[in-house]
């Protein structure tokens, strides 16, 4: 598991999402990807994750790797 302090720009304030186990080790509820994480930044820049590609070396790449993943929305403002 690890942590992470998010601040303004659209994200709810004076709250905590998900828990790890006893020791810390890994996410046991409301578990966040690392390309869950960067499918809800995206989505504050108001960029479409599924679209954004980028070059490099010569093939087309996908910051999510095109992985399943999510906006998570049970952090945001908006309704």
């Amino acid at each position: 598991g690890f942590t992470i302090w998010l601040a303004g720009g659209g994200i709810k304030g004076g709250m905590t999402y998900g828990q790890t186990d006893e020791f810390g080790h890994r996410a046991v509820v409301d578990r966040v990807s690392p390309n869950d994480y960067h499918a809800t930044l995206l989505h504050l820049f108001g960029i479409d994750h599924t679209q954004l590609m980028f070059h490099q070396n010569g093939q087309q790449q996908f910051l999510t790797d095109q992985k399943p993943c999510r906006v998570v929305r049970e952090i945001l403002k908006e309704s």
